[in-house]
């Protein structure tokens, strides 16, 4: 696998993120991580990412909002939507505002490293 850009995570749930992170950092990817939309939007204001990994279900501002704002001001990062089983709509919906591909939880990590690595190619493709 060869992702060589920053992947940041988005979510609410600390246990999620940190789960997540450590599986991506084991496989040698570079992985930031943020718990609410707020905190995602500094972050990349600091230094953007290639790829967002981000939850629709957050308090405050939810990821569909979020992904309207970072798609605003970083057209070409890639945004992975993650939504439950119950919120199918809330991943297409995403879709149509301009995320790269949503992913029902709980997620297959495997699976969601294969989505990461396409939507790295792209940003690779965009930034040539």
């Amino acid at each position: 696998m060869n992702i060589d850009q920053k992947i940041l995570i988005v979510d609410d749930e600390t246990d999620f993120t940190e789960t997540m992170a450590k599986i991506f950092s084991r496989r040698g990817i570079a992985v930031d991580t943020a718990n609410s939309c707020l905190e995602a939007l500094a972050k990349m204001e600091a230094d953007p990412f290639a790829v967002i990994i981000m939850d629709v279900s957050m308090p405050g501002v939810d990821g569909i909002q979020c992904l309207k704002k970072i798609k605003q001001q970083w057209p070409l990062s890639e945004v992975i939507i993650l939504t439950g089983h119950a919120c199918v709509n809330s991943g297409i919906e995403g879709m149509k505002g301009g995320a790269f591909d949503y992913c029902l939880k709980p997620i297959d990590s495997n699976e969601l490293l294969e989505k990461i690595e396409l939507a790295c190619e792209k940003v690779r493709i965009s930034c040539d």
